[in-house]
């Protein structure tokens, strides 16, 4: 005697499209290949620096002229791309080197743009590099001062575009900085850089080695009042994260109101939501 089950409706046999590699690869969603790569550079002022990171080996501080070489080998690999992170000659309270035109960064953007046009130059929008108490915006009474910080944030970006950057990517977690920047984009004459709005900023370990290769320390030893809680996303809140992403890829992309069901589509759009275990400063 045969016994049949009858199974629950909403049923669904996901293993048959496991069943060989050929299948699994058929539909796989995400295929990594040198084409998709962006390659991080950390610039500095100087000549013949080649200075080893401590908190991230094999990855090193370069002068300008060093670039020329680093450029040919990234595209003797295939690397399409590559992430400026500037390191400034000065610091000071308002971080005016991340919008100066012949800033640490600008200058880079011309180099690499003069020795490899073909290389896509991305470049991080943020102040923490370039403020003497090491946070990501004007410091008032205490506080970062949200609302003070994000004019220069646009100018750090149209600064970057006019040089030659072909994507700006803010880093730096201010509420309302895709709108402003945005804006600023649009508004700046002979600018045809691409904005990525939709990047979330934990506060996590993978951020605090890439700070450290920065020389940015935030506390009291800098003039600053510790680390950067007070604005950089809490790693472990993944709730947050989706709601704040969704927020961020609208401003990016309408003006229009954003609607619960958008935080399923929209979400995968996010460039990296990563979590690890949070050291301290």
């Amino acid at each position: 005697m045969t016994t049949t089950r009858t199974l629950p409706a909403a049923f669904r046999r996901f293993r048959r499209l496991r069943r060989s590699q050929a299948l699994r690869d058929l539909v796989r969603e995400t295929r990594l290949s040198p084409q998709g790569f962006v390659y991080p550079l950390f610039v500095t002022h100087g000549e013949g620096v080649r200075r080893e990171i401590e908190s991230m080996p094999g990855q090193y501080q370069l002068s300008l002229d060093m670039l020329d070489a680093e450029a040919e080998e990234l595209r003797s690999l295939g690397i399409p791309a590559v992430l400026l992170f500037g390191l400034p000659a000065s610091k000071d309270d308002a971080g005016s080197e991340a919008y100066d035109p012949d800033g640490i960064v600008q200058r880079a953007i011309r180099t690499l743009k003069q020795a490899a046009p073909d290389l896509a130059v991305i470049t991080d929008v943020c102040l923490c590099e370039y403020t003497s108490h090491g946070h990501c915006g004007v410091v008032v009474d205490g506080e970062v001062d949200n609302d003070k910080t994000l004019p220069l944030l646009a100018r750090t970006a149209v600064s970057h575009a006019r040089a030659g950057a072909d994507i700006v990517a803010p880093s730096d977690m201010m509420d309302g900085r895709v709108a402003v920047v945005r804006l600023a984009l649009v508004a700046a004459a002979g600018v045809f850089a691409v904005f990525v709005g939709g990047v979330l900023v934990a506060d996590d370990g993978s951020t605090v080695r890439c700070l450290g290769c920065l020389g940015v320390r935030p506390g009291p030893q800098a003039g600053g009042f510790g680390r950067w809680l007070q604005f950089g996303r809490d790693a472990i809140s993944g709730v947050a994260a989706v709601s704040i992403a969704v927020l961020l890829i609208a401003a990016w992309r309408t003006d229009a109101p954003v609607r619960r069901s958008a935080i399923a589509s929209e979400a995968p759009r996010l460039m990296a939501v990563v979590v690890f275990p949070t050291p301290p400063f």
